[in-house]
């Protein structure tokens, strides 16, 4: 910031401050304390600056007052457990520049709780030279976010009852909820005290009853310590569905378990084709299979065989209407809520081996530069020969363990074309500018209680890039056949990040020798990788992937061809996974309809009309599956470390933000530091170069850094942890976190949350996410 700049920020704040209030030049240059001609000519030039901005008016007196703006606009309200929050701004338009997040001060939320959606009124205006925000009032709720929750349930005594009316209260472990006790009317259920219950909430906070709900209980969950109990209060809470309606069971039911004669119709019999499926040990639904072979021309063909389970989900069926409510799968640590009956999932529409399945093929011809040449998309019949594990595959082309080179020797050229043309594909994603962000996957073991007993890290071996090689390949393949044929489709997309932070990633990285290059509003990312690759098994390398990570878009479903910038991929969409991912079903379903009914104006209204609804509720649901799974991953950290408290442990610094630090250890397990723990120094924050920085001792801790650390606390119920520096006693305090832990946990909120959704769910998610 430039000392024009600075000059600007400061005078703007002084009017923010107090809007109400009239400034002549010299209360300006009192308030400021400027010295001299010079440094008051600058400030009526600072003031004649925001003027022509219109964010300060002048009246005849020669007296300036900030602008009052009557503009209100409609967005969802993110509450903090300290009473503030902010408002996300709806943005119509894709291609609508992105509005700042609005604060909302304590006293003017209107009792809006986390989620609603709100209309708030502007009251001060963003101030572009320091990138503080807008700040407004809410006018009005429109629509509450929370209909029902999930919390303890603590009883009144027999004469409280008899007095209130009320049977006792429930009280979330959420902590943006937890200061709001929902008092429990007679008319429900009749839960015991610790039982995890779920309620429909009938009234919100007040004027009146500022803190207060009242609601009714109508589901009991078991109590608080049983088994499982944990997980389902976490999914209840994200109102994730766990039952399948009536309807749709017996929809299900009545499928058949094998192939009928008339489900041969139109398709073609690839039933003598070598292919397989390759999935985890414990993979239970098997929606892919592959194969491949060498052409007489040096070209591979390959074909990549997806479960047609569109065949079975027919449109507007019950399966269909759950489906699309569902949106995906949720994969929790001991369990898979399926967006389909485990009938289906696991039965007919699973790649079963020995057993004829119904398929949608994408055929590829792939020369030795990685470019399909030719390709097919059709119905199709297929019986997988072997049902293989990603372990058993690694250990034939990595290991070229004979044991298990003999069982399978029928594959075995097979799998070792499968490589090759692995890495044939890998190269030319890599030369287009694919991000190939890699990230430490772990397994939480539990035992048969549900309480976790180890952590166990996961390696991606050949074979697990192999089968993402191959899926993206057919993804790609897919989304451009159809984008080339003008009709409307559903793409997985990914934009290029925002010229502001890509400037920003790349004034960060400019310390370590890195100089960007091209132009940060059309940045293309092969300079993001090459960015990347310059610090590769350096200590840097963590703090430039956050870097990097903090300016990506988050991957989301759209009807416009937007391209997949992390993946370096013009055309891209979501066709191999249509068990768990409705995206992919009606990816089928499109296939299926322009195949059969061609593509005529009266098709193409069709789909028209409902692909956008179904990109908007699909990219809704996975970030709710993805939530639930963040939350059950870290109760589960939180249990597993509750009986290490006070052991030390060497981490590494996976965040640095003025509330302290987040440490992350060798097993995944996260924590925090709070500065109010770092009691050597007073440490200060430099938010450009993201370090804290002690005073007197200039000892300075920045990402990437290892660090011995030892666990101070661990909350199962906030699924929160905390460690202090080894060697450092904790600030003197009761048995509580300290107060700025939910922003702090917002933040790693926002990291990991755009983490998976720019990574996960494109790349390296297939192996940790099917069972």
């Amino acid at each position: 910031m430039t000392q024009k700049d600075y000059l600007t920020a400061e005078v703007l704040e002084i009017f923010r401050h107090n809007p109400e209030r009239k400034y002549d030049v010299q209360d300006i240059n009192d308030i400021m304390k400027l010295k001299g001609a010079t440094a008051f000519k600058r400030l009526v030039k600072v003031l004649a600056t925001l003027e022509g901005e219109n964010l300060i008016t002048i009246n005849n007196g020669g007296r300036y007052k900030l602008t009052p703006t009557t503009e209100e606009v409609i967005g969802k309200f993110a509450a903090n457990d300290k009473g503030f929050g902010f408002v996300r701004v709806e943005v119509e338009d894709d291609n609508k520049e992105e509005v700042p997040d609005i604060f909302v001060p304590k006293q003017s939320t209107l009792h809006a709780l986390q989620g609603d959606r709100v209309k708030v009124k502007i009251v001060k205006k963003a101030n572009p030279w320091n990138d503080k925000g807008p700040e407004g009032e809410v006018a009005e709720i429109l629509e509450h976010g929370v209909t029902d929750l999930v919390g303890e349930f603590q009883p009144y005594s027999d004469v409280q009852i008899k007095k209130t009316g009320l049977i006792g209260y429930v009280r979330s472990h959420d902590k943006k909820l937890a200061s709001y006790p929902v008092y429990i009317k007679d008319t429900g259920i009749h839960p015991q005290m610790g039982d995890m219950v779920q309620v429909d909430i009938t009234e919100y906070p007040s004027n009146e009853f500022p803190t207060r709900m009242l609601g009714i209980a109508v589901k009991t969950l078991g109590n608080k310590n049983d088994p499982g109990v944990d997980i389902m209060s976490i999914v209840y809470s994200h109102g994730v569905r766990t039952e399948f309606p009536d309807d749709a069971i017996a929809q299900s039911e009545a499928t058949p378990d094998e192939l009928q004669p008339t489900d041969w119709v139109n398709r073609r019999d690839l039933t003598s084709d070598v292919v397989v499926t390759i999935d985890g040990d414990d993979s239970k639904d098997f929606d892919d299979a592959v194969g491949l072979t060498r052409l007489a021309n040096g070209n591979f063909k390959l074909g990549v065989h997806i479960a047609d389970v569109s065949h079975y989900v027919t449109e507007d069926s019950p399966l269909d209407t759950e489906a699309y409510e569902r949106g995906t799968s949720t994969y929790l640590t001991d369990r898979v809520i399926p967006m389909l009956p485990f009938r289906l999932s696991n039965g007919i529409c699973s790649l079963n081996p020995g057993e004829n399945r119904l398929t949608l093929s994408c055929i590829m011809e792939i020369n030795q530069k990685g470019e399909v040449v030719n390709h097919e998309i059709f119905p199709s019949v297929i019986r997988s020969n072997a049902r293989m594990t990603y372990n058993n595959v690694n250990k034939i082309v990595e290991d070229h363990d004979p044991a298990v080179s003999k069982e399978y020797a029928t594959f075995l050229p097979m799998f070792e074309d499968m490589a090759e043309l692995h890495q044939i594909l890998f190269k030319r994603r890599h030369e287009r500018g694919a991000i190939d962000f890699e990230e430490t996957e772990a397994k939480i073991v539990v035992d048969e209680k549900g309480w976790p007993i180890d952590i166990v890290l996961r390696d991606r071996g050949t074979s697990e890039r192999m089968i993402e090689s191959f899926m993206l390949a057919a993804n790609e393949t897919v989304a451009e056949h159809f984008n080339k044929l003008h009709v409307p489709f559903l793409y997985r997309v990914h934009e290029t990040p925002d010229a502001e932070k890509v400037k920003s990633f790349f004034e960060f990285v400019s310390a370590f020798g890195i100089v960007g290059h091209g132009q940060a509003d059309n940045i293309k990312p092969i300079e993001l990788q090459k960015a990347l690759a310059k610090v590769v098994g350096t200590p840097e390398e963590m703090v430039v992937t956050t870097m990097l990570l903090r300016s990506m878009k988050q991957a989301r479903y759209s009807v416009d061809q937007l391209g997949h910038f992390g993946l370096g991929a013009e055309y891209y969409t979501h066709f191999t996974s249509p068990i768990r991912r409705y995206p992919d079903l009606m990816v089928h379903r499109l296939i299926h309809s322009y195949a059969s009914e061609g593509m005529g104006d009266k098709v193409k209204a069709k789909w028209a009309e409902q692909l956008p609804e179904v990109a908007i509720q699909t990219s809704t649901q996975e970030r709710r599956s993805i939530d639930t799974e963040r939350d059950v991953d870290d109760l589960k950290k939180a249990q597993y470390m509750t009986d290490k408290v006070g052991q030390e442990f060497k981490g590494v610094i996976a965040s640095v933000t003025k509330f302290g630090m987040f440490v992350s250890l060798e097993n995944t397990v996260e924590g925090l530091i709070h500065i109010s723990n770092m009691r050597d120094d007073y440490y200060e924050y430099d938010e450009k170069q993201m370090t804290l920085t002690g005073s007197k001792t200039h000892n300075t801790y920045k990402i990437g850094q290892e660090i011995q650390i030892k666990v101070l606390r661990a909350d199962p119920d906030q699924g929160q942890i905390d460690f202090i520096i080894a060697g450092q006693e904790p600030a003197p305090q009761e048995n509580s976190r300290p107060k700025a832990r939910t922003s702090s946990h917002h933040g790693k909120y926002e990291r990991r949350t755009n983490q998976r959704q720019t990574k996960s769910s494109d790349r390296s998610s297939r192996s940790n996410r099917k069972r």
